[in-house]
């Protein structure tokens, strides 16, 4: 099956009450983790990068090829979106010309004035080839490529603003954070993401960064609030480390061939395929393709 925009997709999961996950990739073995996991699930899925996670794997045409040439050597039959996260403004362009099917223009650390100009442009450009938008407002806590914010609640007259500039998906900030929850964290703002979905009305699919950690209840409650995509990424980084590690202090890379890397990343990649379903099921996705 083809890549897909994520407009259709998130549209669904926005009128049936469910999730779709959104899950980083960073090599190979995640990749095929994600497809594995998504297509025994029946359900559809974005496979996104960071600009980081791109370069390192060799760029954004390399990652379209391998998604690409996964999928039909693979025989994925579900919906596949491949989108850019947290991309700046050129790395939102380029990854349009790129083949990327679905992109987030991050401007959320800009003047506003600045942001909504930007995502103007880059709405123009990726609607202009069939591209998905994504676009935030507040920062998200935590940090992603360096970018680092506090976690604000997001400005809702600025999320109706954003809203309106044609985005097909808005991400903004309810408290929520990248990476590991700090043992004070408080909790998603419900009063505030509730005060965002009557704004910016109930056609509009809701975006949550940070959705590592986040506990399954307020996952849930998030859903039937208007989230329609979830994050995750430093979740399968710690399962990913902890299972490879698992594998070297128990010695196997010393037995026999065990050294070899398609051997040695095994664990890992099982361990993101296991969560990956896990996640799908707890977002509502299953057998939604």
């Amino acid at each position: 099956m083809p890549l897909v925009s994520g407009t259709e997709i998130l549209q669904a999961a926005r009128k049936g009450g469910y999730a779709i996950g959104a899950f980083n990739t960073n090599n190979l073995e995640w990749t095929q983790a994600i497809l594995q996991a998504a297509e025994a699930k029946k359900a559809p899925v974005l496979i996104q990068t960071s600009m980081g996670a791109a370069k390192y794997m060799g760029g954004y045409k390399l990652v379209v090829n391998m998604v690409k040439d996964l999928i039909e050597s693979m025989n994925i039959t579900v919906p596949v979106t491949l989108h850019l996260d947290h991309g700046d403004y050129e790395a939102a362009l380029a990854c349009i010309e790129a083949g990327y099917t679905s992109v987030m223009f991050d401007g959320s650390h800009l003047p506003f004035d600045e942001n909504l100009k930007l995502a103007k442009d880059v709405v123009e450009k990726a609607h202009a080839k069939g591209v998905s938008v994504e676009c935030e407002v507040g920062s998200i806590g935590g940090e992603e490529d360096g970018i680092i914010g506090t976690g604000e609640l997001a400005d809702i007259d600025e999320c109706v603003q954003i809203a309106n500039t044609g985005i097909d998906f808005l991400a903004c900030g309810i408290g929520n954070i990248h990476g590991a929850y700090p043992s004070n964290w408080t909790g998603l703002a419900f009063d505030h993401l509730q005060a965002i979905a009557n704004a910016v009305g109930q056609d509009m699919p809701l975006v949550l960064h940070g959705g590592s950690g986040i506990p399954a209840d307020q996952i849930a409650k998030a859903i039937s609030m208007g989230v329609s995509k979830i994050n995750v990424n430093t979740e399968f980084q710690v399962l990913f480390a902890k299972a490879t590690r698992e594998y070297i202090e128990a010695g196997k890379d010393l037995e026999g061939k065990g050294f070899d890397p398609r051997q040695l990343l095994a664990p890992g990649k099982a361990a993101i395929v296991k969560e990956a379903e896990a996640h799908i099921d707890l977002f509502g996705s299953a057998n939604k393709a």
